[in-house]
């Protein structure tokens, strides 16, 4: 019988150890990493018709090469709506990542996990093995989260297999500063986790300056780009932390503001640079799989 199978899956923000998930690195030690699904989407469809012929199309809200994690978003999806009856969201999530380095990619698992589980996660890498726990904060500090990390598409496009390509050559020679910045986003992933346990905004802030100073010290190129529309904002304490949402630095950029008073401030900032901003909330499911009969 002809039927249609819609999924639907959510991007993500990566909120501290982004990097450590790519297998380069967690061959030889353990990534950690903690992301938040988000309330912006991929969407397959994938109809069967009486003849058995298929076909699949995607939307997105979200443009592609973001750092929302959208290509790995659309790989959960695709697989979900083609192959997803009876398989659970991890082998799902293994599958996505498996299918994309068939093409090419050699990037880390966080995306597909994400996209699969939904909620707040708690990952660990350490070889082909990755450990999850999902972490579940009290409402109000996720409220307190979604009100203060702002996101913003910059519009500026970095070229993710360049940058990812200079990062792993380096470390691949040995390279010091490469290497300590890696294990320091690593640690900036405990941080974070340990900070969500404790609901403590003190330290969830340190942790994302961690990240901050990790990427750094991967080279400036990654956070550079960004950085001049947000030096003033950090100046006048109205923005305590950010980052380029994505190891590949893509477009949307989460600003931490101090307090509700800076929001507009910042926004006024950023828009005037010619930012857009995006309207986010923690999205705690994952695959969201429909079969319905199609006519």
């Amino acid at each position: 019988m002809a039927k249609r199978v819609t999924v639907r899956v959510p991007t993500r923000i990566d909120l501290a150890g982004g990097w450590t998930d790519v297998p380069a690195y967690c061959r030889g030690s353990v990534g950690h990493v903690v992301n938040m699904a988000i309330n912006r989407y991929i969407t397959a469809e994938m109809v069967v018709d009486d003849q058995r012929l298929c076909s699949v199309s995607y939307s997105t809200d979200m443009p592609i090469g973001s750092g929302l994690g959208t290509s790995g978003a659309m790989n959960v999806a695709l697989l979900a709506a083609i192959a997803g009856h009876n398989r659970s969201s991890l082998e799902l999530a293994e599958l996505a990542f498996q299918f994309e380095g068939l093409m090419g990619n050699t990037g880390g698992r966080q995306d597909q996990w994400a996209s699969a589980n939904g909620g707040i996660q708690y990952l660990q890498f350490q070889g082909d093995e990755v450990r999850v726990e999902q972490l579940t904060p009290s409402p109000s500090f996720t409220q307190w989260i979604e009100a203060h990390m702002m996101l913003f598409d910059s519009g500026i496009q970095h070229v993710s297999g360049e940058l990812h390509e200079d990062v792993w050559q380096r470390f691949e020679r040995g390279d010091a500063a490469v290497t300590d910045a890696l294990h320091h986003l690593a640690q900036a992933g405990e941080h974070m986790k340990t900070a969500l346990q404790n609901e403590s905004r003190s330290e969830f802030v340190n942790a994302l300056r961690m990240v901050m100073a990790g990427v750094d010290g991967l080279g400036g190129h990654v956070h550079e780009p960004f950085r001049r529309p947000l030096a003033a904002l950090e100046h006048s304490g109205d923005v305590l932390a950010w980052k380029a949402m994505g190891a590949g630095g893509g477009g949307v950029v989460g600003v931490f503001i101090n307090d509700l008073h800076a929001q507009s401030a910042v926004r006024a900032t950023l828009l005037n640079d010619g930012w857009t901003e995006l309207k986010w909330e923690l999205e705690s499911e994952g695959i969201q799989r429909t079969v319905s009969p199609h006519e």
